[in-house]
């Protein structure tokens, strides 16, 4: 793996393990539904997509505004938590700290809560810029990615955007950038391998020994 000038991470299940706390929100909010029965286990495959389009999949008989409806109580829930069960996961912060270039989000997340998460978990002096969906389309869309590199005045093939869902690789495919797929993530591995990443790695801190 050769050195990037530019890299960008998305958060949940990259950076943080915060299922427990995500999960665990949508099923109190499922919990007022009538929804099937769920396990914090199936809905680890929903971090990182937007909220409207899991509970869409959730509960394909509710309407666009009833869909629309549980995301501010989703949102009160998930905040309430403060993170309480969210830990970074192994190796972050020494692979961050020690690896070279410059540092950006890439995630699903808001940017004032992504910054904010990032200074809960110190890990906030790593970043160069903090890149959140404000406004524009989730991924898979790429535009969270060219957000970012346009922060950074940098070009998609100075870049390796790292992160563990299809959507991460999807992203990363159509902004041009190279991908870095994370195994220990909540992404299924076969759906990640269609999108052809250019690096797998098993922990953040092989980036720095690949180098």
């Amino acid at each position: 793996m050769p050195p990037f000038p530019v890299y960008l991470f998305d958060v949940d299940g990259t950076l943080l393990d915060s299922a427990e706390d995500i999960c665990g929100a949508i099923l109190q909010v499922l919990a007022q539904t009538p929804c099937r029965p769920l396990e914090m286990a199936d809905l680890k495959r929903y971090v990182g997509v937007h909220l409207l389009d899991m509970f869409r999949d959730l509960l394909p008989g509710y309407t666009e505004a009833q869909l629309e409806a549980l995301i501010p109580n989703y949102r009160s829930i998930y905040l309430g938590r403060r993170h309480g069960a969210t830990r970074v996961f192994p190796g972050v912060k020494e692979a961050l700290e020690k690896l070279g270039g410059r540092k950006s989000t890439a995630t699903t997340k808001a940017s004032t809560t992504t910054r904010a998460v990032l200074e809960q978990f110190g890990l906030i002096q790593y970043f160069d810029h903090v890149q959140g969906t404000d406004g524009f389309p989730y991924k898979p869309a790429p535009d969270v990615v060219q957000a970012a590199l346009g922060a950074l005045g940098a070009r998609p093939e100075d870049c390796l955007f790292v992160g563990d869902s299809p959507a991460d690789m999807e992203a990363g495919r159509r902004a041009g950038v190279k991908t870095c797929a994370v195994r220990y993530g909540y992404g299924d591995p076969d759906e990640l391998a269609r999108w052809q990443p250019d690096y797998w790695v098993e922990d953040l801190r092989e980036l720095v020994a690949c180098l």
